[in-house]
């Protein structure tokens, strides 16, 4: 069978190439990898957590790039398109770059005995690694897609791992408990290799394998931390101190935990990638990541936010609340059926005046929650009469924006699907 020559054709490809979406374990994909020769950039950086892991990646491009480094960034979900998942030198990967490394993977691949079926992730994964090796980078950044221990980018030994966050989510595939996702996502610390991990209460499990196998573990509070001033922040770190920095450009309070966790990965690899308070400050001034608080311009007031899982949505509610007075916040909500909408809901209901639910079916498929659901869920929570159904996000949004007055907000959440509509009707107008 000819390989695709197109981004398009290779793209349907591999989403009928394993049976299943998601498959936990390494073996198939590291065998690949092997077939393949392993490539990789010289120095790696793996990002992993509930919640905040593309906006510390996305911090720690924009200061290693402003400091002179070729950088690497890998992420998933994509938003709009595709080729947001690959980044080379802050720049998405084009689509000649995806052809030439999908055939790379599938040469591979079929070279395997027998040949071994990956998933799309897996298949994305493979092809990000080879398209940092062709480009000679100084740096890779790393974002795990689901877990840690048997997430493909786990094939790679970090040179600093960081656990940005912890909470529920994903149960079914990584334990329902904080302790036992906690193992999980420690599976991306190395021996002897920094392994920070920036949020509060560190499961038990964290710690334990860090220390079984001798990783550099750096805990937030103990080793790291970062105190709030008027205007500017600092962090303070084992060895260095960085003062009069600026608020990052991305909003939100949460925000200042993912720059320390960005600073403490930096300060981890001082000896490979030195780089100056200078280049600190710009680089925080300057990143952007869509799709994260995101304020776009104009009245009224349209802020995008994936978040997708309670410990998203208590820090949603409370970036909402540190925006100033608007006389009304009118929602655009979907979610996927899979997550906990009851929790999502009771969270950040307190913050929203009227809902716009839409069924996400056409954009997620059979994951996707229908309006009806939503609808029920609303009613459970003593939202009756301040909600509106829809066909799909696009008519959500619609209709948010012919409600919303100029003193008004909207508020577009509930899943990585539900904003890249919004984005895409957008950008195609």
């Amino acid at each position: 069978m000819p390989l695709p020559k197109s981004l398009e054709a290779w793209l349907e490809y591999i989403s009928h190439q394993h049976s299943a979406e998601i498959v936990m374990g390494l073996d198939r994909v590291r065998a690949v990898w092997e077939k393949m020769g392993k490539p990789q950039a010289p120095i790696n950086i793996t990002v992993g957590g509930t919640n905040g892991k593309g906006s510390t990646c996305a911090m720690l491009e924009s200061i290693l790039s402003i400091a002179g480094y070729k950088t690497g960034f890998y992420s998933s979900p994509h938003l709009v398109h595709f080729n947001e998942r690959v980044r080379l030198d802050t720049k998405s990967a084009s689509d000649a770059d995806f052809v030439a490394v999908f055939e790379t993977v599938e040469l591979a691949r079929q070279s395997c005995t027998p040949d071994i079926p990956l998933t799309y992730f897996e298949y994305v994964t493979l092809a990000a690694l080879s398209m940092f090796a062709r480009a000679n980078l100084d740096v890779a950044i790393l974002e795990v897609g689901m877990g840690g221990r048997l997430d493909a980018v786990n094939i790679v030994d970090a040179d600093a791992s960081v656990v940005v966050s912890i909470d529920l989510d994903h149960q079914s595939y990584l334990g329902d408990t904080i302790e036992k996702i906690g193992m999980e996502k420690s599976h991306i610390f190395r021996a002897g290799q920094p392994a920070i991990f920036a949020d509060v209460n560190p499961p038990a499990s964290l710690q334990a394998h860090a220390a079984q196998i001798g990783a550099d573990l750096r805990l937030l509070n103990r080793d790291f931390r970062f105190s709030k001033m008027d205007g500017q922040w600092q962090f303070f770190g084992r060895d260095t101190a960085r003062h009069s920095l600026p608020f990052p450009a991305l909003r939100g309070g949460y925000q200042l935990k993912n720059a320390s966790a960005a600073l403490a990965v930096l300060e981890g690899l001082h000896d490979k990638l030195p780089v100056s308070q200078g280049h600190i400050k710009r680089g925080l001034l300057e990143v952007e990541w869509p799709g994260r608080m995101q304020v776009l311009p104009g009245r009224p007031t349209v802020v995008l936010d994936v978040a997708h899982n309670p410990h998203a949505a208590r820090a949603l509610e409370d970036a909402l609340g540190t925006m100033g007075f608007y006389e009304n916040t009118i929602a655009v909500f979907g979610m996927l059926k899979d997550k906990d909408i009851d929790q999502v809901i009771d969270t950040i209901k307190g913050r929203i005046d009227f809902w716009c639910v839409a069924g996400l079916e056409t954009s997620a498929g059979a994951r996707g929650a229908t309006s009806a659901l939503l609808a029920q869920k609303l009613l459970a929570h003593g939202i009756k009469g301040r909600f509106s159904q829809h066909v799909n996000i696009v008519g959500a949004f619609a209709a948010a924006r012919a409600k919303a007055t100029q003193n008004d907000r909207i508020l577009v959440f509930g899943s990585f699907y539900t904003v890249a509509d919004v984005l895409g009707a957008i950008n195609s107008n």
